[in-house]
C-alpha cells in the first residue's frame, strides 16, 4: 500500500476540502532547497516550506547541532527551570532584534506567538488599571489560527465561520504612501474613539494576502499615532523575520521599533515547531508585582524546548554567516533580473520584489483556491517546482541555499504558465 493510500485512513489535512481535493503527494526525502516524493521525481521547494527551512533542508550544520543536544537533554519544563540552550538563544536573539526588546517568551508556533503578544498587551493596561478591550488592525492581514490571531486577522475565507466570538477589532487599510493622511485622520478617529490596547500588524509585507507590499514611512506614521495614545505596537514578523526581506526583520526598516515582536518559522530552521514573543522591558514591568495574578499566566508544555533552541541557535549562526548574507543579495538581484523580464507580459499585471520575496499578479479575477490556482500549481509540480499559488498572485520565496540554475527552473515554470491563464 502506498504512502498515499495509508495517508487516506486516517489523516485530516489543514487547508483542505477532502471531498474534492487530489491525494496528497508524499514527500519521503529532502536536502537543501530539493524535495523528493515516494516515486523519486524531484521538486525544488521554492517557498522554502511555508518559509521554515531557510537555510535549505537537512542542514549538516543544524542537524550536528540538534544531535548533539539530543544526547545531554531532551525536554524539560520551562517552568521553574532554565536550561542552556534557551538562555544563549535569548542572548543571541537579543543581539540582532531591535534594541528596545529586552525580554522573550516562549511559544509553540506562530499562531501562538500573536496569541500570546495579545494577551500580553491587554493584561498589560489591565494591570496598570486601564480597560482597554480594542486591537487594531490591517484589511487582509493574516496572524494565525488561534482564536487571538484570528480575530486580528482580515481573510474571511480561513475565519468565517467563527467571526461572531471574535475579540473587538477594528480594521484599516495598509499605507500606500509616505504621508497617508486619509488613513492617518481614520485612524485618530479610531483611537479618540475606542480603548484600543494593541495595533497588531505585519510590517511592509502582508504574506496570506498575497505578498503585498505596503509603504515603510506610511507604517512609521501610523506607528506613531499610536505610540502617542499609548496603544502597543505588535510586529508580526512571523513570516518577514529572518533575513527574507533583506534584513534581519522587517521592522529594521522602520524608525519607530514595536513593543512585542512574534517570531516562528524561519526561527528554527524548519526543524522543530517554535516562537517566542519578545517585549521591552516597560511592557515586562507591568506584569511585575508582590501578587501572582500579575503575572503572565500563559504556558506551553514544550516552551522552550531544548532541541528547538539548539536548531535556533545553529539557525541563527547561519543567518549572520558572512555565505548566507551573500545568498540572500544573490538571490534579491536574480530575482530583480527576472522581475525586469517578465514584467510587460500582457498576462502579468504587476511584480514586485524584497529580499528573497517574488511576487507577481496575474492580469486575471480568480478565486483564493479556485481552479485557476490547482491548475498553476499542477503545472508547476510537473515541471518539477514547488509554488502555491495565492488567488491571481504567483510569489517565489526560496531557501538561501537555491542555486542560480535551482532559480533558473522556478523562473522558467513561472514563464511557462501565463499562456495557461
Amino acid at each position: 500500500m502506498s504512502l498515499q493510500q495509508r495517508d487516506k485512513k486516517h489523516i485530516w489535512h489543514p487547508l483542505t476540502q477532502h471531498q474534492t481535493a487530489a491525494p496528497p503527494i508524499a514527500i519521503v526525502k529532502a536536502k537543501g532547497a530539493l524535495l523528493w516524493d515516494e516515486d523519486g521525481k524531484e521538486y525544488i521547494d521554492g517557498i522554502a516550506s511555508w518559509y521554515t527551512a531557510m537555510y535549505g533542508h537537512c542542514n549538516d550544520h543544524i542537524i550536528t547541532s540538534v544531535s548533539k543536544q539530543l544526547k545531554e537533554l531532551d525536554q524539560v519544563v520551562f517552568t521553574g527551570f532554565t536550561h542552556e540552550p534557551a538562555v544563549q538563544l535569548s542572548e543571541r536573539l537579543m543581539a540582532i532584534l531591535p534594541p528596545n526588546q529586552q525580554k522573550l517568551f516562549f511559544n509553540d508556533n506562530g499562531s501562538t506567538a500573536v496569541e500570546a503578544g495579545i494577551k500580553m498587551a491587554l493584561q498589560y493596561h489591565y494591570n496598570k488599571g486601564a480597560k482597554r478591550d480594542t486591537l487594531i488592525a490591517f484589511e487582509e492581514g493574516f496572524h494565525g489560527d488561534t482564536f487571538g490571531a484570528m480575530s486580528v486577522s482580515g481573510l474571511s475565507v480561513y475565519n468565517g465561520p467563527f467571526e461572531e466570538f471574535f475579540l473587538k477589532v477594528v480594521r484599516i487599510a495598509t499605507p500606500t504612501t509616505e504621508q497617508p493622511d486619509a488613513l492617518l485622520a481614520q485612524l485618530e478617529e479610531i483611537l479618540e474613539n475606542n480603548n484600543c490596547a494593541a495595533f497588531v500588524y505585519e510590517p511592509l509585507v502582508q504574506g496570506a494576502a498575497g505578498m503585498k507590499f505596503h509603504n515603510a514611512m506610511g507604517l512609521e506614521q501610523l506607528l506613531k499615532r499610536c505610540k502617542h495614545h499609548d496603544v502597543l505596537c505588535i510586529a508580526d514578523e512571523v513570516m518577514t523575520g529572518f533575513g527574507k526581506t533583506g534584513r534581519n526583520f522587517a521592522s529594521e526598516y522602520l524608525d519607530t521599533p514595536p513593543d512585542i515582536m512574534c517570531l516562528s518559522k524561519a526561527l528554527t530552521a524548519g526543524v522543530a515547531a517554535m516562537s517566542v514573543t519578545t517585549c521591552t522591558q516597560q511592557v515586562f514591568d507591568a506584569f511585575l508585582g508582590e501578587t501572582i495574578s500579575k503575572g503572565f499566566f500563559h504556558a506551553h508544555t514544550y516552551s522552550a524546548n531544548p532541541l528547538a533552541c539548539s536548531a535556533a541557535i545553529a539557525g541563527l549562526e547561519l543567518l549572520t554567516s558572512n555565505a548566507i548574507q551573500d545568498d540572500g543579495e544573490r538571490i534579491y538581484q536574480k530575482h530583480c533580473a527576472f522581475a525586469k523580464r517578465i514584467k510587460k507580459h500582457p498576462k502579468v499585471a504587476s511584480v514586485r520584489t524584497m529580499g528573497l520575496i517574488f511576487a507577481l499578479d496575474l492580469a486575471l479575477e480568480t478565486d483564493r483556491y479556485g481552479a485557476v490556482r490547482d491548475l498553476l500549481f499542477a503545472h508547476f509540480m510537473e515541471r518539477g517546482v514547488f509554488l502555491r499559488p495565492l488567488g491571481n498572485t504567483i510569489y517565489i520565496l526560496p531557501p538561501f541555499v537555491t542555486t542560480d540554475q535551482q532559480l533558473e527552473q522556478i523562473y522558467g515554470a513561472v514563464e511557462s504558465c501565463l499562456p495557461l491563464v
